[in-house]
């Protein structure tokens, strides 16, 4: 018979006392993949070797558990090693944000919540900066909790906004006009876009690009900026240098727009196509008949959404071909499913932000006068 030593003798019979009785010690530790069936999917996204990939601004997870301790492991695209607009995270536990950092490194893990008791926790990741510059993807979430995690709850109304650099939150942690831009100071979640839906307390989708319009990007020399529209890019996952994975480009696939249905779009275009139309009454013409040409795209994946057709932030010179195009659009098609707000410019009082781009109480006057008038359009 073999010898013990005193503790694995006690050990031993402990061990063969809860085989005996079928008592099983607890797993506590669990590892989860990004999936819906573990956590609420904010925004576009793509599920690609077991990696949940973020590139749109506002994209991310969300999820409950109760437990002692959650860590998070975020995956860097190729962009991450060249230090140039790295993809900027956020990570919130309980509504506070805990992780704010650039993706530096192939693959980062963080500690978002440690404690020595159980607490109920809901842990939000959210993709702070932009699309076309980098892209982050999540690959597994581990927590100390013996339910694991699951998804939060939908909320009850969706919105989907698609906009440009005034959506993105572009240069708003840096407000000094003189700046220029960097994924650094770009920060969605202070932008009127995300605070409205914050005020609505409803769900979002954000499909923004900064210098993106509709006929032209922004552009300097009187010369159409082709490579940044809006349209060309509506019906795919996303735009971006980086790749998911570093083997697919967001623009290469196409997005199901089942997975995702808003009950109300809001559409902030214009500010880029002014660099180019200018006081141009053919070029602002043009302005308004492709906006028509956009508003049908729209309608085909979202034939019973209302959409409201917004601008004036940076500017409202080409609002009234906002008008046109929606007034346009009635006639063509008979739908009346379609309204249109003009934004108040931004003051030189409240500040600006990086480029001239609206300061962070341009942002919050702006969410609050479109909170309002979603709250008479849709009755929420």
């Amino acid at each position: 018979m073999p010898k013990y030593r005193l503790w694995e003798y006690i050990a031993i019979t402990c061990i063969k006392k809860i085989r005996k009785v079928g008592f099983k010690m607890p797993e506590t530790t669990q590892v989860f993949r990004a999936t819906e069936n573990n956590v609420k999917i904010i925004g576009r996204t793509h599920y690609y070797k077991d990696v949940l990939w973020l590139a749109l601004s506002g994209g991310g997870v969300e999820f409950s558990f109760y437990g002692k301790k959650a860590e998070i492991t975020l995956k860097g695209d190729a962009i991450a090693s060249t230090g140039n607009n790295l993809a900027r995270i956020g990570i919130y536990v309980n509504g506070k944000r805990v992780i704010d950092d650039q993706l530096d490194k192939p693959l980062t893990t963080y500690t978002v919540f440690e404690s020595d008791t159980e607490q109920d926790v809901t842990v939000t990741v959210i993709k702070l900066s932009e699309a076309a510059m980098s892209t982050a993807g999540i690959q597994e979430i581990t927590v100390d909790a013996a339910e694991g995690i699951k998804p939060t709850p939908d909320n009850v109304h969706t919105i989907e906004f698609i906009g440009d650099s005034i959506t993105c939150g572009y240069g708003v942690d840096d407000e000094h006009e003189l700046h220029s831009f960097s994924t650094a100071t770009e920060d969605v979640t202070k932008a009127y876009a995300y605070l409205t839906a914050r005020q609505l307390q409803a769900d979002y989708s954000m499909v923004s690009y900064s210098g993106y319009g509709i006929i032209t990007g922004y552009t300097e020399n009187d010369q159409k900026l082709t490579t940044h529209l809006i349209p060309d890019y509506y019906e795919k996952v996303g735009k971006s240098e980086g790749k998911f994975d570093d083997t697919l480009l967001p623009q290469d696939l196409a997005w199901d727009f089942s997975k995702l249905v808003p009950d109300l779009i809001i559409i902030n275009l214009g500010t880029n196509d002014d660099s180019y139309t200018k006081d141009d009454i053919a070029k602002q013409t043009e302005y308004a008949e492709e906006y028509v040409r956009f508003l049908k795209l729209v309608r085909r994946y979202h034939p019973h959404t209302p959409i409201l057709c917004t601008l004036g932030i940076m500017g409202g010179r080409l609002y009234p071909y906002v008008e046109k195009a929606v007034n346009e659009f009635k006639q063509e098609t008979g739908d009346s499913n379609i309204t249109a707000m003009k934004f108040g410019e931004q003051l030189a009082a409240d500040g600006y932000a990086a480029d001239f781009h609206p300061s962070q109480a341009t942002h919050s006057k702006a969410a609050d006068k479109l909170t309002a008038q979603i709250q008479k359009l849709m009755q929420w």
